[in-house]
């Protein structure tokens, strides 16, 4: 009789790969907690950059974490490192959700006998050179197809859940955020920011939203930032929302999940802070250009992603998109999915 997938795994010790980015770490939670689900016995690792490392900090999933800073494969000093840290944690398994030469990389160091990543177009650069398995992502989500990854070891459709960490702390800190800004009764969080110039939508449009929540729905916006660029455009949203939007002070990303979890909105463009607050529980719009929303959008079932024009090509040519796709976006658009969320939620309410 054949034995099963996961025959002998119940207390393996296992390692997940995803460097970077933050969105993308986000969503490759659910992994890491359908591991957990399966194999409750199993010792559970996770190796990961510096700037997405706080998010995985005491998860209850997770029993290791490896950081590392970014540029890490240059130093061989680093390599050597990282090389003697998983090997004294020992895994069978390295699952690499990211597909790309230095995250394979980090799964062949680890000495994992093995090391499971996306094939096809998903496995991209020398990835696939250090795999002893692979696994050709079907799913039409980038949350599913990291899912899929997990079927080597039998697991197929398992319940999809983030966990993203809530502490005390940072809920006592948002809640005094939103009090400071007068928004106890209720607030929008809108993210004018993104990492890449093709994925940003005008300023003064994020304003005409602010003051459209604030003229037709008595709904004040916090308005977030991340570094002085980021609370440059931040304050001409502000500036431009008519007294509808405050200031957000700069916070750290497990405040910021504390803070989307108070929020009755988000907004912003594909990034870190979209995909957290969807993790969280908040209901979102995400805005698309560049990028297939359907594969990228805010995970889950009542969030809106508004697109109207999509680049075709490579990561590169999006990178580089024209502002276009952006600028494609009408206000009136935006608004009417505000208006479509929150009275939703105004009649669940009821």
């Amino acid at each position: 009789m054949k034995s099963p997938p996961d025959a002998g795994l119940r207390s393996s010790r296992i390692l997940i790969v995803r460097l970077s980015a933050i969105g993308d770490v986000i969503q490759g939670l659910p992994v890491l907690n359908a591991l957990r689900d399966r194999f409750p016995q199993a010792m559970l690792a996770w190796v990961v950059e510096e700037r997405a490392a706080e998010l995985l900090q005491g998860h209850q999933a997770l029993d290791a974490l490896f950081t590392l800073p970014r540029g890490w494969l240059r130093s061989p000093t680093t390599v050597r490192q990282l090389r003697r840290r998983l090997r004294e944690f020992g895994p069978e398994i390295a699952i690499d959700q990211q597909g790309l030469t230095k995250s394979a990389v980090a799964a062949w160091l680890s000495g994992a006998r093995r090391r499971i990543g996306p094939g096809g177009s998903e496995g991209r650069e020398l990835s696939k050179w250090f795999y002893t398995e692979t696994v050709r992502p079907t799913a039409e989500h980038r949350v599913d197809g990291y899912l899929e990854l997990l079927e080597p070891l039998g697991i197929e459709s398992p319940e999809v859940r983030f966990e993203i960490p809530d502490h005390r702390g940072d809920r006592v800190a948002a809640k005094e955020i939103a009090r400071q800004a007068g928004c106890q009764r209720g607030f929008c969080v809108l993210n004018p920011g993104a990492g890449w110039p093709s994925k940003r939508w005008p300023l003064d449009r994020f304003a005409a939203v602010a003051r459209h929540l604030g003229e037709a729905w008595g709904l004040p916006s916090l308005v977030i930032s991340a570094g002085e660029q980021g609370r440059a455009w931040a304050e001409r949203v502000v500036a431009g929302s008519e007294e509808h939007a405050r200031l957000a002070p700069e916070m750290s990303l497990a405040r910021l999940a504390a803070l989307c979890r108070r929020a009755r909105l988000y907004l912003g463009s594909d990034s870190g802070p979209l995909h957290l607050a969807a993790a969280v529980g908040a209901p979102c719009i995400g805005l698309y250009g560049p990028w297939p929303a359907e594969r990228h959008g805010p995970y889950g079932p009542g969030h809106v992603a508004v697109q109207k024009m999509v680049c075709r090509g490579s990561t590169r040519k999006r990178r580089n998109a024209s502002a276009k796709f952006m600028e494609a976006i009408d206000v009136e658009s935006v608004c009417a999915a505000c208006d479509g969320i929150l009275r939703r939620d105004a009649s669940h309410a009821a």
